[in-house]
């Protein structure tokens, strides 16, 4: 993925993992709001609980430079991770989550915090696959005043793993981040699969201003925010609308696997004549699963065949809609279609009128990001162990998956590829030259097969290594000293090996 910003945002208008239950999200008991380089526990004016900042691996906290201009306390701090510091690569990994799929949510600031007058350049991960691409300089509303993203993923491993790459010298930068379970089965992932993250790329509410959980009062069992449809209607489009609305009861809302709210079917809007018609801005190259809203809360429909319209998606007709047909009045229906490879970076949907005209309650798109490969599991662990025995410092970026994602040089001095079946990555390679590391191999280096692991030391330097019931003692030496892993025997090349 090669987005400028991520793909769509929302502009501003160890210890045991504390879970928060809350009757705004009936599914799963995980609620989590971290307020990132804030000190302190709150309660904010929605209810939500916001923790101090923790889970991070490195960086330090900040606090933006006009914090008056942030409506919400969770955007006015911030934490960076200066790569000189705290290394390239540098994670919040959040523990003991049960298994599932979850929302997760992010908000991103500027706003000259560091006095630099420029905006970071960097990526962002979830669970090991890139998913949000940040490039200076952003645009000058979002350097002010931050932007939101957001997305879907399954954690299959009890831990939640944000982690943050610098591109340059350019330091990451979040201010809050919000992880809630949802239902695993949502948004079709019986068909789809555990192997996809669904990037948002636009969630629209039809008629209405933005609102949800963090930004109103207004309920959405995921904590998904809705914005304005008006600014993605194409031109011709914007002001040949009506908007509808009702406070009746919606049949059908709020209901499992997706838990659509039932505010966002309350309302509509509908073309005085013709046809309407949205262009969202996507990445070209990719999937995208579109889903669309309807509800018929016009009292003028009393029957089926009042309102018949087609969907035209990039100008293929895709189906046929007359809402009273399928549900009748006050009820929702939705109708959801995947499209493969788009070529273009604009999605074009148009709601073509049969019979009367158009109506439409709500709009989502999501990227289909397919789930990158991650490092083999006995090899984390094995590279967790080694990080642990040589003091490995926080300057180097060891944190996250040691691979992963496969377009990042993830671990500094760590190179892998895929195994031979292509189901994860693997370790072939460890080459820590002139890091100055002191401290011992540890034994579960053994777990990683056919490794190839380096050591250059200079005139002047002298150590003291030792690998399971070999050790070597290396003084003054201007070669390198390379260890092969058979698991049976240690091999020692330019140095004599003493067996204990």
């Amino acid at each position: 993925m090669a987005s400028l910003l991520p793909p769509f945002f929302l502009l501003l208008l160890l210890l045991p993992l504390p879970l928060a239950s809350s009757s705004s999200y009936p599914y799963g008991n995980v609620s989590l709001h971290i307020d990132c380089g804030s000190a302190t526990d709150y309660t904010d004016s929605f209810n939500t609980t916001w923790l101090s900042d923790r889970f991070f691996t490195g960086g330090s906290p900040s606090v933006v430079s006009e914090p008056l201009l942030f409506r919400f306390p969770p955007e006015k701090n911030l934490r960076s991770f200066p790569p000189l510091s705290s290394g390239k690569k540098n994670c919040y990994v959040l523990p003991a989550l049960p298994s599932g799929r979850y929302y997760l949510r992010t908000f991103t600031a500027y706003d000259d915090y560091d006095g630099r007058s420029h905006s970071p350049s960097f990526d962002t991960s979830v669970q090991g696959t890139l998913v949000f691409s940040w490039r200076s300089p952003w645009p000058e509303k979002v350097a002010r005043r931050g932007a939101y993203s957001d997305l879907l993923a399954f954690v299959l491993d009890r831990q939640a793993e944000i982690c943050f790459y610098s591109i340059a010298t350019d330091s990451p930068v979040i201010g809050s981040l919000s992880l809630i379970q949802v239902d695993r089965l949502s948004y079709d992932a019986a068909s789809i699969g555990e192997r996809f993250i669904l990037v948002n790329y636009g969630r629209l509410d039809c008629g209405s201003e933005q609102w949800g959980p963090g930004f109103t009062n207004d309920t959405d069992y995921f904590g998904r925010s809705w914005q304005s449809d008006h600014d993605f209607r194409s031109p011709d489009s914007k002001n040949n609308v009506l908007v509808i609305s009702t406070r009746s009861t919606i049949s059908g809302a709020n209901q499992q696997p997706n838990f659509f709210p039932m505010k966002l079917y309350q309302t509509a809007i509908m073309t005085r004549e013709g046809p309407l018609d949205y262009e969202l801005e996507v990445d070209a190259k990719m999937d995208y699963l579109l889903w669309l809203h309807f509800a018929e809360i016009d009292s003028k429909v009393s029957g089926a065949g009042q309102r018949v319209f087609d969907v035209v998606v990039n100008g293929e007709n895709l189906t046929r809609v007359d809402i009273y047909k399928e549900v009748g009045r006050f009820a929702a229906h939705d109708w959801h279609y995947i499209l493969k490879n788009l070529s273009d970076t604009t999605l074009s949907v148009r709601l073509e009128p049969v019979v009367g005209v158009p109506s439409i309650s709500g709009l989502e798109n999501y990227a289909l990001v397919p789930v990158d490969l991650s490092t083999d599991p006995e090899q984390v662990v094995a590279m967790r162990a080694l990080k642990d025995s040589l003091g490995v410092p926080e300057r180097m970026g060891w944190n996250g998956d040691p691979c992963a994602p496969t377009s990042w040089d993830a671990w500094e001095g760590v190179t892998c590829h895929p195994n031979k079946d292509k189901t994860s990555l693997i370790i072939y390679q460890i080459d820590l030259g002139s890091q100055g590391l002191k401290g011992y191999i540890s034994d579960q280096i053994n777990l990683l097969s056919n490794l190839e692991f380096k050591l250059k030391f200079f005139t002047g330097y002298s150590s003291i290594w030792t690998w399971g019931k070999c050790s070597c003692a290396i003084g003054f030496i201007r070669q390198s000293v390379h260890w092969l892993n058979t698991r049976q025997s240690c091999f020692f090349r330019y140095a004599t090996c003493a067996i204990e």
